[in-house]
């Protein structure tokens, strides 16, 4: 199927992928918001967008991700959150290679550590993570389930948006901006830094002629 002609998320993906819209830009489509926090890059050059796959790992437990790593489909971006973790690591280098090579995840997206930095960063798996510990997770069973309240509120606001990632960060679209007029602001967004680009290096304007005063639309005729 051409994405092209798919759903308006599938849309918006391939648009954001083929022309690599940047995370800055994509915030600014949605107000300077959607910052997922505590997730930077591990490596540079790195771009990476898809549909969120999320899952969790809480009580000092990565129980739950072996769990629920099996379910992961290609393409998908695995966002990992970690509840009552302390600075414990969740996964290292076999879990990141079974997501990313065997499930084939788009990439690894996580605000907690992450351990085995020297393999990760050997093997250039793209992750985007809050930082590295040896110390991780235990993988034993927790008695009680994750509290209903924070997985209904954390799946429902995460599992199904879409995470655009690069070197500045994470930003997430949630699903109710899965719309055409969404994808008509990631055109708009890219119109303008065109302009805004052919002010500075070809007409020599300064900064405040181009973001302030916007004087483009005048000096095109616009009103």
């Amino acid at each position: 199927m051409n994405p092209e002609m798919g759903t308006i998320q599938e849309q918006i993906i391939h648009k954001i992928k083929i022309n690599r819209i940047s995370t800055t830009e994509v915030a600014d489509c949605m107000g300077k918001s959607g910052l997922y926090e505590n997730a930077k890059a591990i490596l540079p050059g790195m771009f990476k967008t898809g549909v969120v796959r999320w899952i969790y790992a809480y009580n000092n437990s990565n129980w739950s991700i072996h769990e629920q790593a099996r379910d992961i489909k290609p393409g998908e971006i695995v966002m990992i959150e970690a509840f009552n973790c302390g600075d414990r690591s969740t996964i290292g280098a076999l879990v990141s290679k079974y997501m990313v090579l065997y499930q084939q995840a788009e990439a690894i997206i996580t605000n907690a550590n992450m351990r085995d930095a020297n393999d990760l960063l050997k093997e250039r798996y793209p992750v985007w993570c809050k930082g590295f510990s040896p110390i991780g997770c235990f993988n034993t069973k927790c008695e009680e389930p994750l509290d209903p309240e924070i997985y209904r509120e954390h799946y429902e606001k995460y599992h199904g948006s879409i995470a655009v990632c690069d070197d500045s960060g994470v930003v997430i679209i949630p699903k109710e901006l899965h719309t055409e007029a969404f994808l008509q602001k990631l055109t708009d967004i890219e119109n303008q830094e065109d302009i805004w680009f052919d002010c500075l290096d070809h007409r020599k304007w300064d900064t405040f002629d181009i973001v302030c005063l916007k004087r483009y639309k005048t000096e095109n005729g616009e009103k």
